[in-house]
């Protein structure tokens, strides 16, 4: 990832909105978050964090300033938490597509993006986010 890698030479990170693939993902925020969806993401994250945990943190006021909820929750603080055992990501209480990256941040090649409509992949997955969401630290109160 182009940008990643800028940041791991300069430690800066670019926040224009129209940089890369920025463009498509904070519009797909914009318009979804204009009919009233809420977006909240929730990170669960080992410490100390990896650079590439800095890289995002550092440019998740672009999320933000789409209309995301961001909120971040060591490790840690999650050990009696019932987590699914991968990441996933939860489409309107229906639908949950699970997934593995890399330590770079993409996806991995090697493991397919499974997708479950069943009600108790659902459930599980609905409350362990709300239970981290309650844990974690918004975005402007967390640092790395």
């Amino acid at each position: 990832m182009q940008e990643f890698d800028e940041f791991r030479r300069t430690g800066q990170v670019n926040l224009d909105p129209t940089a890369r693939w920025w463009p498509e993902w904070l519009g797909t925020v914009r318009e979804a978050v204009g009919r009233g969806v809420v977006m909240r993401r929730a990170r669960i994250v080992s410490q100390p964090v990896t650079d590439y945990i800095r890289w995002e943190h550092a440019s998740t006021p672009l999320n933000i300033g789409a209309g995301e909820l961001v909120r971040w929750l060591p490790r840690r603080l999650a050990f009696d938490l019932a987590l699914p055992g991968t990441d996933f990501w939860l489409f309107d209480e229906r639908l949950v597509q699970f997934h593995n990256w890399t330590g770079a941040g993409d996806w991995h090649p090697e493991e397919p993006k499974v997708w479950s409509d069943d009600p108790a992949a659902i459930k599980l997955c609905a409350d362990a986010f709300e239970q981290v969401w309650q844990r974690a630290t918004p975005h402007k109160r967390f640092s790395v």
